[in-house]
């Protein structure tokens, strides 16, 4: 009997998270069965996102922002993190589509609420994708008030393999008032040249460096160097993967702005707008 695309996907996806690699055939077979099971679910309205906080380091009770996750739900109701097939789906059309839903549905969740401020991964292909930029022209051109608190996410990788075609990018909307964020800063190679003609408005410590940073010198040396080359250029900084309070309180003393971690806020189905709210009331 012939197994559903839904159960051959998942059975991939397990293969790969026990370390095993599957016969080329098979994992060929099984990616395109992946790519049906997210065209799928994006067709039939399964595909969502949930909210992560972003702390400040000196009044954590209450987010800087929140970073938006994609999660794909199953017909059985199991959800998929956005890492178990995004990366089999980014470079293709559907995950142009995808970048466009995520688009859409950050403006709506920022128009909806005023005190909110939402963070957005993007892949570098979007960045020349004619419709994703004139979806965002068209919400900046209904309110500025929604793109002025958008942030998008790009991979630090990701800059520096399309440093002419990022840098064109981020120019351009910057204009229509959204900040950008460099993501997994110092798992990459990034030039001191392009740091500092990119420009971006706050860098993601990788969460190598920050993880377990509390009991290892080397990591607290390293942190320090990305977070005095950040300072330099003015850019904010926050540290990912912050699980415990030991790596926050050092991570504290280095100078590091944000946190974001298991430690300050699992991702969640909502925001927390009450503290979203609470902050807007005090400011």
């Amino acid at each position: 009997m012939e197994r559903s695309p839904r159960l051959d996907a998942l059975a991939y996806l397990k293969a790969l998270a026990a370390g095993e690699t599957p016969a080329t055939a098979e994992r060929i077979e099984a990616r395109a069965r992946i790519r049906f099971t997210v065209a799928q679910g994006l067709a039939q309205g399964r595909l969502g996102f949930h909210y992560q906080p972003v702390v400040s380091a000196a009044n954590p009770r209450f987010p800087a922002f929140f970073e938006m996750l994609a999660r794909l739900t199953l017909p059985d109701g199991r959800i998929l993190p956005a890492a178990a097939f995004l990366p089999h789906v980014e470079d293709g059309p559907l995950g142009r589509a995808i970048d466009r839903y995520a688009l859409a549905s950050a403006c709506a969740a920022l128009a909806a609420n005023p005190g909110l401020r939402l963070s957005v991964n993007m892949s570098p292909r979007s960045m020349g994708d004619a419709s994703w930029l004139a979806a965002l022209a068209a919400a900046a051109g209904r309110d500025r008030r929604v793109t002025d608190r958008l942030i998008l996410e790009i991979t630090e990788t990701a800059a520096i393999d399309q440093a002419g075609q990022t840098a064109d990018f981020m120019e351009h909307v910057r204009g229509f008032g959204c900040a950008f964020a460099l993501d997994d800063f110092g798992a990459g190679a990034t030039g001191f040249r392009h740091f500092r003609d990119f420009r971006f408005d706050m860098v993601k410590i990788d969460g190598a460096f920050a993880q377990g940073v509390s009991r290892s010198p080397d990591a607290r040396v390293l942190v320090e160097c990305l977070v005095s080359l950040a300072r330099h250029f003015e850019m904010v900084t926050i540290a990912e993967r912050v699980e415990c309070a030991g790596d926050a309180a050092t991570l504290r003393r280095l100078g590091v702005d944000c946190f974001q971690g298991y430690h300050f806020g699992r991702p969640g189905a909502r925001p927390e707008l009450s503290a979203v709210e609470e902050r807007r009331r005090a400011g």
